[in-house]
């Protein structure tokens, strides 16, 4: 196993890795190969084993993968073998969509909170969940030892609410307000921006 620190490209690719391994394992196929991985995936079968040796062997050569072994060895590799509570901070259309969103369940978090600071919202049920006053979100979020939340409020209000959450203890950002944050070290911030998406496939558009 590589000793050294991993690239974060990498990390961002074994989730990619899980996801077409648990299709596999809900299909009832029982191993695979690198060549077959990628083909699923449009990643070159020695990028997948390059990536994958970065953590040890998880397979053998002319016989593949085990999916079950690997499905567990990614999972635990990426900290998801227990299930993480999130808080959401925006209940708009956005923040609607993510609380009531079953896809998170199994793949290891479970969204317990929803935040927002217009009067009309605070209160609402969405779901299982009541959207809680956003003034409180110190005191609450750090009391409830939540570590990952995700921002959909206004690019004007993202960094306020982003320097709370970091005083209330969380450690991971899913940023999806279209605006780039600035973070205390230590914490991980990520950007999920569906329009540079967009915008990024249109370049090959004619």
């Amino acid at each position: 196993m590589n000793t050294n620190p991993i690239p974060d490209i990498i990390i961002g690719r074994l989730p990619i890795y899980l996801r077409a391994l648990r299709y596999m394992q809900e299909t009832g196929q029982q191993t695979t190969n690198s060549q077959e991985l990628g083909e699923r995936i449009g990643i070159s079968a020695a990028q997948i084993r390059k990536d994958l040796s970065q953590f040890g062997e998880f397979g053998k050569q002319g016989t593949g993968y085990r999916i079950s072994f690997l499905v567990d060895k990614l999972r635990e590799i990426l900290n998801i073998e227990k299930v993480w509570e999130v808080a959401v901070v925006g209940a708009g259309d956005m923040g609607h969509a993510l609380a009531r969103y079953q896809g998170f369940a199994n793949r290891g978090f479970h969204i317990t909170m929803v935040f927002d600071n217009d009067p009309a919202k605070i209160g609402e049920q969405i779901g299982d969940l009541t959207v809680l006053d956003a003034s409180n979100i110190v005191k609450t979020v750090r009391n409830a030892g939540i570590k990952i939340a995700m921002l959909t409020v206004p690019a004007a209000a993202a960094q306020a609410v982003a320097n709370l959450l970091i005083e209330a203890g969380v450690k991971a950002i899913l940023n999806y307000a279209p605006i780039s944050l600035s973070v205390t070290p230590g914490v991980r911030l990520q950007y999920l921006d569906p329009s540079i998406g967009l915008q990024r496939m249109t370049y090959y558009l004619e």
